[in-house]
């Protein structure tokens, strides 16, 4: 029997969010010229506000942007490496480090459940001490190269979820899980918090806060 610890990721365990970040980081160090493309950027961000295409299309379209269509891993690790080690020295909270470490002390397998792209979510998981990640996964090509497209669903809301669910059932925990522990700041999460034994909302946005009190769902300030 194992009890789990399951961390969302952007603005929980780290104060601001890492994906566009991580989509600049891998253009100013690998393509500069790229970013003649942020207008269109910014345009992909207001076609989604409007409801005119979805968040997982937006992440591919910005990813074609400022990274390209495609890049091989021994170009990708790098970037990857070091997009890791600036968010692992300034944008973690002290209270996730602190959580992290109380989790793993009480024997909690930790596991990131994120939307972020599993490919640098990882390395930051591992720098933090995470045994597990569940993220959103890039096209890998015949010819090894990572495509500006996503593999599967996009690790957001009920996916998030369904992802979840289907990294216990593979990781032969099904039925065999003990007490779960859920950790996140938005009200997105929602499924997520229901299905865990012990939501805690971590310095949660204005709806996730009056949807924790409605729930009576824990509340931390992680700083």
């Amino acid at each position: 029997m194992s009890d789990l610890a399951i961390y969302d990721m952007d603005r929980t365990v780290t104060r601001r969010a890492t994906y566009t970040p991580f989509l600049l980081h891998c253009a100013v160090r690998r393509a500069p010229w790229r970013l003649i493309f942020l207008p269109l950027v910014l345009l992909s961000m207001l076609a989604y506000v409007a409801k005119l295409i979805g968040r997982a299309k937006l992440k591919e379209l910005n990813h074609q942007l400022l990274i390209g269509h495609w890049i091989h891993p021994r170009e990708l690790k790098p970037l990857v490496d070091s997009f890791a080690d600036k968010q692992v020295t300034a944008n973690i909270r002290p209270g996730a480090r602190a959580a992290i470490a109380r989790d793993k002390a009480q024997g909690r397998r930790v596991v990131m459940a994120t939307a972020s792209y599993r490919l640098y979510a990882a390395a930051i998981a591992e720098r933090l001490g995470f045994d597990d990640v569940i993220g959103t996964g890039s096209v890998i090509g015949l010819d090894e190269r990572v495509r500006a497209r996503i593999e599967g669903e996009n690790c957001y809301a009920d996916a998030k979820l369904r992802m979840i669910a289907d990294w216990v059932e593979k990781s032969g925990l099904l039925g065999r899980h003990g007490h779960v522990r859920f950790y996140s700041d938005h009200a997105s999460d929602a499924p997520a918090f229901e299905w865990s034994d012990e939501p805690v909302a971590v310095n949660p946005h204005a709806r996730l806060a009056r949807l924790a009190a409605e729930r009576g769902w824990r509340v931390e300030d992680w700083g």
